[in-house]
């Protein structure tokens, strides 16, 4: 198996390990109020692959100064922090209240932007065009900003729902 499909797999198990919690419950009672419930999952998900848009909370025990370097814990920092670094696009399946629905996140520059839609090429050569949802939320230093911000060239992270063949962008970070 070759280093970038054993990373891409790795990022893959990852990111579907930290949406499942995220699905669980794990996001922030404070990031669900602020948003609603619109865009929470998207949020974790796009701040879990290094995109802060300072709309989920991001909740971490520090460890003792007495435990050692291998210590569950800090393994799963550790794999957070590669995952953050490393992930440039992936989907996964979600089980929420309303029942199961697939979050896609992707990190790349914008290649296009047209009036409803946004396409995006993560440094794989992967390239995905993104519908924009109704109900987008757009952000940028943490702000939120309209979607007249994107540009082309822009380095940006982008999550949201799969529906069929088309993927919906509900929350975009932008660099």
């Amino acid at each position: 198996m070759t280093r970038n499909r054993m990373a891409l797999i790795l990022s893959t198990a990852g990111l579907a390990g930290v949406l499942a919690l995220a699905g669980c419950g794990a996001t922030a009672p404070s990031a669900t109020a602020s948003l609603g419930a619109d865009v929470a999952d998207e949020a974790a998900a796009l701040q879990q692959v290094g995109f802060d848009t300072g709309l989920a909370d991001t909740p971490s025990a520090s460890p003792s100064s007495s435990a050692g370097l291998g210590t569950p814990e800090l393994r799963r920092k550790a794999i957070r922090k590669y995952l953050r670094k490393n992930t440039l696009h992936g989907e996964v399946a979600v089980q929420t209240a309303n029942g199961v629905k697939t979050i896609v996140v992707q990190r790349g520059s914008v290649t296009a932007v047209g009036s409803g839609s946004v396409t995006v090429r993560s440094t794989d050569g992967f390239s995905l065009t993104w519908t924009l949802a109704d109900k987008l939320t757009v952000v940028q230093a943490r702000q939120k900003v309209t979607a007249s911000a994107l540009k082309t060239g822009e380095q940006i992270g982008v999550a949201g729902v799969k529906d069929g063949s088309a993927t919906d962008a509900r929350l975009i970070a932008l660099k």
